[in-house]
Order: structure tokens, then C-alpha cells, then sequence
């Protein structure tokens, strides 16, 4: 009779709580169709203006067009820079700029964390936004723009439990958004419909695991907020590191930069995967459906 009860009292939950008993493995609203592969140079991150692609590479920037020609280039992006820095995260596009997080980065450790501000046309260096040591932040792995509450966002691959903010005019910090909880091992973050959207790293190719995509608020007026599982990128060709991230809104598509090939550890290429003779970076661009 207990096992009887026990049965009919699950079911009469699942009735009323339906959600609560759910598959929680993607929580999306939305659902992701692989449309294309592009292999291209850069490594590290990806940003669209809705005409051509911005791709990031650890000292470099290149623009791509939509077919993935190259177009221009600036293999010499960390010349001129207000501190010595060897790598640039991900990236993001705004009003004919490119923002991107750059800092001093060796075997999981940030310093002389900015970010510095390109010309969309030209790919130079115009200026850049120094880094508040008062937030707390230790690396910065991507970077963000929320046209709507002109903010910049910053990711930390390091201590991953926080999102920090910059006022995008006079890029004066304004604080830090308490993840809860945080995606492991955070690369790109964009912004689109008052939410971020983050790569996370943190599943290990040692073992063939997928990464993740995650969405959290875009909150401006709370110290924290829930992070909602997006996505599960089982479509990549081999399992492998993960980076930048951009949404083209006007196409209603999703582009996602990840890379294989390469041993990763502690943030750092260390060697080559069997069958591989060089690391290959590709973006992945995605459909975006309703579901």
C-alpha cells in the first residue's frame, strides 16, 4: 500500500508542479540551428555589427566578411597600449568602435587588466578604459555592451563569480553582478533583450564533454541574479575550448567562436590532441527559433 501511495502521490505532483519534475537540462525559450562553419584566424573572440565579422586573436584583429573573407587585419593590435599586455579576450562591436578586454595573462593569471577601444574600419588602437582594482576582478576573459543601460560588462575566467560594470561614456566602474551560480570557467559574454549571455569553458576535453552556454539578467538594480542554462553545444565538429560569443540581431543569429586541436591548460596551448597538426578556430553561426 506505501509503494501504491508513494506512486500516486508523484503522479498527482508532476500534475500540478510540472516544472519542478522537468528535464532542467536547457531551460531556453529558444532553440539554436546550426547554419554554418567558418574557419578563421583569431582564437579568441567574435563581435558583428550585422555587416561583417570581428575576430579577436590573442595579439591580433581581423574583420571578416559574412562568407568568411578576409578583409583587414591588424596583427599588431597590443602596440601602443597604456600597459603591457600579451592577450586580447573576447570582443564586442558599438557605434563603429571595438571594445576588447586585454590584459598581461600567464598560466591563469590576468594583470594590467583595460579595455581598449579600436576603430571598427581601421582596426587601430584608439584608447582605452583602465581596470578599477577596488572590484575584485583578476582576469578578464570578455567583454560586453549593453546599449540600453550603457553599460560595459567584463567577464573573469579566474574567479568566475561575478560580472563587472562600466559606464560605457565616461567608463567609470559601477559595479559587480553576483552570479548565482556561476558558470565554470567563463570565456565570451554578449548582451541581447536585457540578458548576458555566457560561453563557459567548463567542460573537459580530456574527456570529450560538452561546454555551455548560460543567459543571466542583465541586472542593474540588484546585486545578484540566477544563472539560467541555455544552451549545450553538442554540434561542434570535436570537443574542444570554447570563446567569444556575438548575437547579429538584425539576422536573428547567433556566432560563437571555438577552437580544437590544441591541449589547454591552465589557460594556456600545451600541445597538440592525436590527428591534429595545428589548432583550427571556427565560427559556429546559429539560427535563432522560437520554440
Amino acid at each position: 500500500m506505501s509503494f501504491l501511495k508513494n506512486v500516486t502521490t508523484t503522479l498527482l505532483l508532476l500534475l500540478i508542479f510540472p516544472v519542478a519534475f522537468a528535464d532542467s537540462h536547457v531551460d531556453s525559450l529558444v532553440s539554436y540551428q546550426l547554419l554554418r562553419v567558418i574557419e578563421v584566424k583569431g582564437r579568441q573572440g567574435i563581435a558583428t555589427d550585422g555587416e561583417t565579422y570581428f575576430v579577436s586573436s590573442s595579439t591580433a584583429l581581423y574583420r571578416y566578411s559574412k562568407n568568411g573573407a578576409l578583409l583587414s587585419e591588424n596583427e599588431s593590435a597590443l602596440v601602443g597600449l597604456p600597459q603591457e599586455a600579451n592577450h586580447i579576450g573576447d570582443i564586442d562591436v558599438h557605434n563603429g568602435e571595438i571594445y576588447a578586454g586585454i590584459e598581461q595573462f600567464m598560466d591563469g593569471q590576468g594583470q594590467n587588466i583595460q579595455i581598449a577601444v579600436y576603430d571598427a574600419k581601421t582596426l587601430e588602437y584608439r584608447r582605452s578604459i583602465p581596470w578599477d582594482s577596488h572590484s575584485g576582478q583578476v582576469e578578464v576573459s570578455g567583454v560586453a555592451i549593453d546599449p540600453v543601460a550603457e553599460n560595459v560588462w567584463l567577464t573573469d575566467w579566474v574567479n568566475g563569480r561575478y560580472l563587472y560594470r562600466y559606464d560605457l561614456n565616461t567608463g567609470e566602474y559601477r559595479g559587480k553582478l553576483h552570479l548565482r551560480a556561476p558558470p565554470q570557467w567563463q570565456q565570451g559574454v554578449a548582451y541581447r533583450n536585457g540578458h548576458l549571455y555566457i560561453t563557459a569553458d567548463d567542460g573537459d576535453a580530456e574527456d570529450e564533454e560538452i561546454d555551455n552556454l548560460w543567459r543571466v539578467p542583465a541586472e542593474t538594480t540588484a546585486t545578484a541574479a540566477y544563472v539560467t542554462h541555455e544552451h549545450a553545444f553538442e554540434e561542434f565538429r570535436r570537443v574542444g575550448e570554447i570563446e567569444g560569443i556575438s548575437f547579429d540581431n538584425e539576422a536573428g543569429e547567433m556566432i560563437v567562436l571555438a577552437n580544437r586541436g590544441k591541449r589547454i591548460v591552465l589557460g594556456m596551448p600545451k600541445g597538440l590532441y592525436p590527428g591534429y597538426e595545428r589548432e583550427i578556430h571556427e565560427l559556429y553561426v546559429y539560427k535563432i527559433k522560437s520554440r
